[in-house]
């Protein structure tokens, strides 16, 4: 009994690896369900608390906006209804995407390509449903707009920074008078440990 329930149990085990395994080569049914996360490979990368787009405009002589990505044609969503362009968190082929729509639409000179980053945490979005059980105020989103990097029309950056929750994060610790403090006193590293830091400023 004991080696056949350890049989099913190693099948089993096998069999589960072996659909996550074919579904994430494949590209098929990977989001098809939450349960689906415990059988596809993906090394727990982590998430962040917040949702992030990107906007590729164009600005005109006239000085009227253009959305210059996604392109008017078809749009390329790998994972679900996301275009391939939010996927790049770095910001290394959007701009060609711009380019590439400018290069095939007829439109006014354009002198100006900004990207920008739109920043929401993902507590909206929930359902409304969802939303009315978990909180008791109401539902009002707000974006936060960040301009990460500003370009000709040839695509030269005139203008670049990181990303907005990059930014949060380093002001942050900037605005942390204890930390403040250590890089003051020319320490080359930050004691994280109270018990340490203790024994650390009274070897000064």
């Amino acid at each position: 009994m004991k080696r056949w329930l350890s049989n099913c149990i190693i099948g089993l085990y096998l069999a589960a690896l072996s659909i996550g395994i074919i579904s994430h080569t494949l590209k098929f049914g990977s989001t098809a369900h939450p349960v689906m996360y415990y059988f596809v490979w993906d090394m727990f990368c982590g998430w962040s608390s917040h949702e992030i787009r990107y906007h590729v405009i164009g600005q005109g002589d006239s000085g009227t906006y253009y959305e210059l990505a996604p392109s008017p044609w078809v749009s390329f969503m790998p994972y679900g209804d996301l275009d391939r362009m939010h996927y790049d968190v770095l910001g290394n082929s959007q701009h060609k995407m711009a380019l590439n729509a400018l290069k095939r639409t007829d439109h006014e000179p354009i002198h100006r390509i900004v990207i920008l980053e739109e920043v929401w945490p993902k507590q909206y979005n929930l359902s409304d449903h969802m939303w009315s059980q978990r909180y008791d105020e109401p539902k009002d989103r707000m974006s936060y707009y960040w301009q990460r990097a500003e370009m000709t029309d040839e695509g030269r950056v005139i203008s670049a920074v990181g990303e907005y929750l990059d930014y949060l994060q380093k002001k942050s610790v900037a605005d942390n008078p204890r930390l403040r403090d250590d890089l003051h006193r020319g320490q080359e590293h930050y004691v994280l440990s109270p018990s340490l830091r203790s024994t650390s400023s009274s070897d000064e």
